[in-house]
């Protein structure tokens, strides 16, 4: 026994496509928010820490909590070292985005020219 089962149309599949690009798009602006916290947030922790590093009493509390101040070094070590991957990550998505952003609006542009191509050719009305 074989169900029947249509193919499906290359309308579909544009169709299909359309609206994955469109949930891309939707997300792009959370990317974005990420990209710019990037640029924002990593750049001040990592000038905080090495605020908080070069500061004068940052060495007394050393001295006198050994164990608080290795932890403290290490943590502010770690603060410096994933804000910079966050800051260097935000760089690259923005840049990214910015790539796919301009390949998505040339996409559109030319599948608009295709549209009115075919339009006039069988003279449909365009919707």
């Amino acid at each position: 026994m074989s169900e029947n089962k249509t193919p499906a149309s290359r309308f579909d599949v544009l169709d299909l496509m359309d609206s994955f690009i469109q949930k891309i798009l939707e997300l792009r602006r959370v990317l974005l928010g990420v990209s710019i916290s990037g640029f924002i947030l990593a750049p001040f922790a990592i000038g905080l820490s090495i605020f908080l590093l070069t500061h004068r009493h940052f060495f007394i509390v050393l001295e006198r909590e050994y164990d608080f101040g290795v932890a403290l070094s290490i943590l502010l070590g770690l603060v410096i070292a994933i804000s910079t991957g966050w800051m260097v990550t935000g760089i690259r998505q923005y840049k990214t985005l910015k790539s796919w952003n301009k390949k998505y609006q040339e996409y559109l542009q030319q599948k608009d020219e295709i549209d009115k191509k075919i339009a006039s050719q069988y003279g449909l009305d365009q919707d």
